[in-house]
């Protein structure tokens, strides 16, 4: 880990104007995935910009009926939190489906947000990552890429999100809340925070520079059962090969009324098909919902499997919400 300089800023505005006057700055709370990617020299911040004495850890009741997160609320305390486990289930489900209980303790809704991929060779210093040295390739291409993304990809770049939580914000149609160096707040769709790898893969989200998340605001609830299935190589403490999150409500006989879905593990970004959601109503058919999900999806040769691992998936969770 190299040496870097340590500020604990009073304001949210503090803390965004010392991010953009130090340059190389990061912002750290939990610190469970940054911390880790500094002593492999991954990262390597000029300052630490400590948050977590900032008031941002409330959850709180919007006037629409939603819910708003603080960005410090640590997942363990928004897992177990009332309204989350009455209104927004799919969420806790998400949420404890990841990581250890020890981790869960001190990771941050903020912290998941931007969460870095597990891809192994960004993790490896000796191989060329567009993500930590733009230009020098993409060693995931024709090397081991079984955790890799089979939606969304590029030349550049076959990385996917490891979080399960931003999988649950996107099926939710979350909105993260930010703030800037000069105090001008601005709201951004789940939809358009997280970005594909493009020519860019290095850039993960829509944030500028010196831009500081304060919240996570969710609309209000709505109908149907919330589920979160999670296929990984362990029971406990793995990145989802495939997830699926899904709020489907039940009409008549066996077939959906509504449904709303996302998917983890398959691309560089939580992965939502509209299209799919509106087949599954209109058909029934977990398998027509899950051509929409696919279409374009292209294996690398060890992650081939993610393509039927998906369809198979979504048939198990459409088929346990229908059962409920």
């Amino acid at each position: 880990m190299k040496a870097f300089a340590y500020e604990r800023p009073a304001t949210v505005q503090d803390a965004a104007r010392l991010a953009t006057e130090r340059p190389g700055a990061r912002f750290i709370a939990g610190g469970t995935n940054l911390l880790d990617l500094m002593k492999l020299q991954i990262e390597t911040p000029a300052t630490l910009i400590d948050v977590n004495r900032l008031p941002l850890a409330d959850v709180t009741d919007t006037e629409e009926g939603g819910l708003r997160i603080g960005a410090l609320v640590r997942n363990a305390d928004l897992a177990a939190h009332p309204r989350v486990r009455k209104d927004y289930a799919v969420l806790g489900k998400a949420l404890l489906a990841g990581a250890s209980g020890q981790l869960r303790n001190k990771a941050t809704t903020a912290g998941n947000l931007l969460q870095r991929t597990r891809c192994y060779y960004f993790y490896d210093t000796t191989k060329p990552c567009n993500k930590r040295e733009p230009g020098s390739g993409c060693s995931a291409i024709g090397g081991f890429n079984r955790i890799m993304a089979v939606l969304g990809a590029s030349e550049a770049c076959i990385a996917t999100n490891p979080s399960d939580m931003n999988v649950a914000m996107r099926v939710l149609d979350a909105t993260v809340e930010t703030i800037d160096p000069q105090g001008a707040r601005r709201s951004i769709s789940i939809a358009d925070f997280h970005r594909l790898p493009g020519d860019t893969p290095q850039i993960e989200t829509d944030l500028k520079p010196g831009e500081l998340i304060t919240a996570v605001t969710l609309p209000k609830p709505v109908e149907g059962v919330h589920l979160y299935r999670k296929v990984r190589d362990r029971a406990s403490y793995a990145f989802a090969t495939v997830s699926v999150a899904a709020i489907i409500a039940r009409g008549e006989g066996d077939t959906p009324k509504s449904a709303k879905l996302a998917f983890g593990g398959l691309a560089h970004k939580p992965w939502r098909v509209e299209a799919a959601e509106a087949a599954l109503v209109e058909t029934g058919s977990a398998d027509a919902a899950a051509d929409r999900v696919l279409e374009g999806a292209r294996g690398q040769g060890s992650n081939d499997f993610k393509i039927p691992l998906t369809r198979r998936t979504l048939r198990a969770t459409v088929a346990e919400a229908l059962r409920v």
